[in-house]
């Protein structure tokens, strides 16, 4: 609390002489932080709930005379291009367990499962070592074979259903990530291309690289452009920039992807997919895993940290004919993948790549208890080796994106600068009627979802039934611990009076209190406190299965916001243990407006990769 002491007498010094005397005369009513150590650990960071928090109250409204200053200038733009330049390696024991629990009227149950292959490109390898595949009961009949992309699928069958199967598969992976300097040469547009590679150049229904508008969009995006480098990062560029991830999305394909402007991993492979075949260049859809071991890139201003979930993910591989395939996450990264990922299985389109995991069953038609299939994955890093450093370039896309450092002609991709938020004199702000509702955030997640069981049954046709893999993903940070803090920035363009805030919250448990502080944004960090929500006593949030939007109250308060730039944190006391869901990348706000420190750290210098689901809801004006 001596912190946030010495930060206000820090600002107040700064604006006014005037101010410093309103602080000495909240000193002689008493009103100051306590200065006693704390009690319990949680104490170290959460502001006390008697004194502290009349405290916060009042501070809240001297900023509010000094946040137009504070606010007043315009939001920079900024290019999110990043060269990337170092190493990683890891060598992970990974585990796959599938239990499928069995159904009633069942009379055949087939389960296939893909076996991860070693891989190589000029950024990325994976070298798989020690496949064990183990079934409980023993299948009645198992066969192995290979697709026509190089898949190995291993196919079990029961007759019947057993009340319960158990699929174990283990797997050391040795996953290595070289971010070198990459030279290529290859043209644009593209010359021919021969043998199985042609087939990764053909529209399909979830690829609709035939399509008008795809066509379209692609030759004007890459019109002028004389290498494939070129082609390709002005393509994955336009993707990050105008797709947005939602998860789960209504259609997984690329034209819905284009014409919604969200989507989720399939939706950014299949869309980066489609334009690049558009123009002659080959791209195959991969399957796989990605591990929520999260990983550091320092940076000029400070260190950024990427985290995925744990789950399955979908990517692609593009093809150079100086290069050969060489791997894509079109959410973030070209021309690698991090360590973090594990390769299993490649086609032309999510429809073709669904062997792995893939549950089918036939039943007869008056049964009423369909099988269930639950997936656990965990995986131990036995090494984990990194050494990144990123640059930030001066040219786009305006959303992030990470690429090794490339000796190829390409355009750099110019960024336009944002508009200012509006500026409103004193005597329009005293004029405002704040009479229409307003609601602002980051609000597409998949509420009340039971990750342990996403799955949904699809019709085979006639008496057939299957089940797919799923990419819903439980993307979410434990933000009640007592080591690090979260926050969140928002960016109004319109004033608000702040009734509540809203965060997308599961609650394991434990015992306390949970509110929202509400902060001022200093040079693009969590700054000054501007207030602080009703309390919520964490017994009063369901534990039931899923996320769910959790409100905190500020209309005892209600302040006033003027457009520009606030954050806003989960503070804690007691004991609770609860997640808040993230999206990857950032649907609304800035690259590095999500950010960290830690519980005794002064500045908020960690940014990460994803975007907190929040709701601001409250009035503004006509």
């Amino acid at each position: 609390m001596k912190s946030l002491e010495n930060a206000l007498h820090r600002v107040v010094g700064y604006f006014s002489p005037l101010c410093k005397k309103m602080f000495s005369f909240l000193h002689v009513l008493g009103l100051y932080f306590n200065p006693e150590p704390p009690t319990c650990p949680a104490e170290v960071f959460c502001i006390r709930l008697s004194k502290e928090m009349e405290m916060k109250r009042l501070l809240g409204a001297i900023f509010g005379v000094i946040l137009s200053a504070i606010l007043s200038g315009a939001l920079p733009a900024r290019a999110e291009n990043y060269t990337i330049r170092g190493d990683m390696g890891a060598e992970i024991r990974y585990e796959l367990r599938e239990r499928i629990t069995g159904g009633t009227g069942v009379r055949e149950t087939t389960l296939s499962v893909v076996i991860p292959e070693s891989f190589k490109s000029p950024t990325f390898r994976q070298e798989v070592r020690d496949v064990d595949l183990s079934f409980v009961p023993r299948p009645d009949e198992q066969q192995k074979t290979e697709d026509g992309r190089g898949n190995r699928i291993i196919t079990a069958a029961w007759n019947g259903s057993p009340a319960f199967i158990d699929v174990r598969l283990t797997v050391n992976a040795i996953n290595t990530t070289g971010l070198e300097t990459i030279e290529t040469t290859a043209p644009f547009p593209p010359g021919a291309v021969t043998g199985d590679i042609r087939d990764y150049l053909r529209a399909t229904e979830q690829v609709q690289s035939d399509h008008p508008q795809i066509r379209a969009l692609a030759g004007d995006l890459t019109r002028g452009g004389a290498t494939q480098f070129d082609a390709v990062q002005r393509l994955i560029s336009w993707v990050v920039d105008h797709v947005s991830y939602v998860n789960p999305p209504l259609n997984y394909d690329a034209l819905y992807s284009l014409e919604s402007g969200k989507g989720n991993c399939q939706n950014f492979s299949h869309l980066s997919a489609a334009l690049l075949r558009a123009v002659g260049i080959p791209v195959r859809i991969v399957n796989g895993m990605t591990l929520n071991r999260p990983f550091d890139v320092p940076w000029q201003q400070g260190m950024m940290t990427f985290k995925m979930g744990q789950g399955r993910h979908s990517w692609i591989e593009v093809w150079f004919p100086d290069l050969g395939w060489v791997p894509f996450d079109p959410q973030n990264s070209e021309l690698f993948v991090s360590s973090r990922f594990i390769r299993i299985e490649v086609g032309v389109d999510n429809n073709e790549t669904k062997n792995d995991g893939l549950l089918r069953w036939t039943q007869t038609r008056n049964a009423v208890l369909k099988p269930r299939l639950q997936e656990t994955l965990s995986a131990d890093f036995l090494k984990d080796q990194i050494s990144l450093r990123g640059n930030r370039e001066a040219y786009g896309p305006r959303n992030l994106l990470l690429c090794p450092s490339v000796r190829a002609s390409f355009q750099p991709l110019a960024i336009k600068p944002l508009p200012p938020p509006p500026v409103f004199t004193e005597a329009e702000k005293r004029a405002f009627l704040y009479e229409l509702p307003f609601v602002y955030g980051n609000l597409e997640f998949p509420e009340d979802v039971d990750f342990a069981f996403p799955r949904v049954t699809l019709s085979a046709g006639g008496d057939a039934f299957e089940m797919r893999r799923n990419f819903l993903v439980e993307t979410a940070e434990y933000v009640t611990t007592n080591l690090t803090q979260y926050a969140q920035v928002v960016i109004l363009q319109k004033p608000l009076r702040l009734d509540k805030v809203g965060l997308a919250l599961h609650n394991f448990g434990g015992g306390g209190w949970l509110w929202v502080d509400l902060f001022a944004d200093r040079d693009g960090k969590p700054g000054p406190l501007i207030g602080a929500s009703v309390l919520v006593n964490i017994e009063e949030i369901s534990t039931r299965p899923g996320y769910r939007w959790v409100d905190f109250d500020f209309s005892r308060e209600n302040p006033i916001l003027m457009p520009g730039a606030y954050w806003i944190a989960l503070g804690f006391s007691g004991s609770p243990v609860v997640n808040w869901f993230y999206t990857y990348g950032k649907p609304v706000g800035p690259v590095h407006g999500t950010r960290y420190k830690g519980v005794f750290a002064r500045d908020w210098s960690g940014a990460l990769n994803y975007e907190f689901n929040y709701r601001l809801s409250g009035r503004t004006m006509k």
